[in-house]
């Protein structure tokens, strides 16, 4: 909440008080109009209306310096509602006995619910965690299975059966960035060492689809959390292998610390470019391919923040897409 200057104040208290003083003159002008009609000495009336008056402005001033200092008070109990909404300032009057007890029952049905939320949302990480692990065992078993003998059609379902574990991951990823999870390591890492991890992962997706990939590692170290960084990097191979039918995938570092992730895919609408980061939106690519989710990049975005990288894209459609991580951090300086 904005605090408003002592004028404004002013102008809010002479409002909500313009009753009073509107009774007050006319008060005075009934009683000198009866004395008019008596032919009484109105002198009286205005000498006593003035003495009034300049009482009513002593009472006044010293009314509105309380009138502002309560409104200080509210203020200063705003700014930190959610710990100070028991410390609200003695009420003067029912309506505001009445209001305070409206907020604190608003409070307590607020906090109830809260927790039943927390509560909820906790059982449901767990299931889901607990999901996640237990599809794996079968998951490594039909993996197992499939290369036992070296076919095309093991092959196919080997694909397949990675991209069923892309999505096992995602489920848990999209539940930790959604949470208010700390699950996160900050420290220096080697930036090839984390590249290379993703680039392992997916070198069968390249082999199968015939993509050539091109990498020349560089000596950089990166202050990030390295889970959270490979997953934004197998995101966006995700999707590189995904829109490239053909050409190579190029994945540069610059001396500045961008990581540059370029394909030669089928590219993005230029109308569809400001939004591909956003929850659930899936362009005209995802119209076309029927499967996309919307889901990866906006996690991308979701982890990157968290980390606080920038993520960006630049594409030319039938050209292919450019991913740009900035994962540049200023220095501290210590005083």
């Amino acid at each position: 909440m904005e605090r408003k200057k002592w004028y404004s104040v002013l102008g809010s208290y002479l409002k909500q008080y313009r009753m009073t003083a509107l009774m007050f003159l006319a008060f005075a002008v009934i009683f000198a109009f009866l004395f008019s009609l008596y032919e009484l000495e109105t002198e009286a009336v205005w000498y006593a209306a003035g003495l009034c008056f300049l009482l009513a402005a002593v009472v006044l001033f010293v009314h509105f310096f309380l009138y502002q200092k309560r409104y200080q008070e509210r203020c200063r109990v705003l700014q930190n509602v959610q710990v100070m909404l028991d410390h609200l300032p003695e009420p003067k009057t029912l309506a505001e006995t009445d209001l305070q007890e409206m907020l604190k029952e608003q409070k307590r049905m607020l906090d109830a619910a809260l927790s039943r939320w927390q509560t909820e949302r906790r059982e449901s990480m767990d299931y889901y965690t607990t999901w996640v692990h237990q599809i794996k065992t079968p998951i490594s078993a039909m993996r197992m299975i499939l290369e036992s003998e070296d076919t095309e059609e093991h092959r196919e379902l080997s694909a397949e059966l990675f991209r069923i574990e892309q999505y096992v991951e995602m489920v848990l990823s999209y539940l930790r960035l959604e949470s208010d999870s700390s699950d996160y390591l900050f420290k220096e890492y080697d930036l090839d060492g984390i590249v290379k991890q993703a680039i392992h992962k997916y070198a069968p997706q390249f082999v199968r689809r015939r993509i050539r990939l091109q990498y020349r590692p560089a000596d950089i170290k990166v202050l990030t959390d390295e889970k959270w960084l490979l997953f934004i990097i197998e995101q966006i191979l995700s999707n590189s292998i995904k829109y490239t039918r053909e050409g190579c995938v190029t994945i540069t570092v610059i001396p500045e610390k961008i990581l540059k992730i370029s394909d030669t895919g089928i590219g993005i609408a230029k109308e569809d470019l400001p939004r591909i980061f956003e929850k659930g939106f899936t362009g005209y690519n995802g119209r076309a391919d029927k499967k996309s989710t919307g889901l990866g990049l906006y996690l991308c975005k979701m982890a990157a923040d968290r980390l606080n990288h920038k993520i960006s894209a630049e594409s030319t459609p039938g050209e292919g897409t450019t991913v740009l991580i900035d994962l540049h951090t200023e220095p501290l300086q210590v005083e």
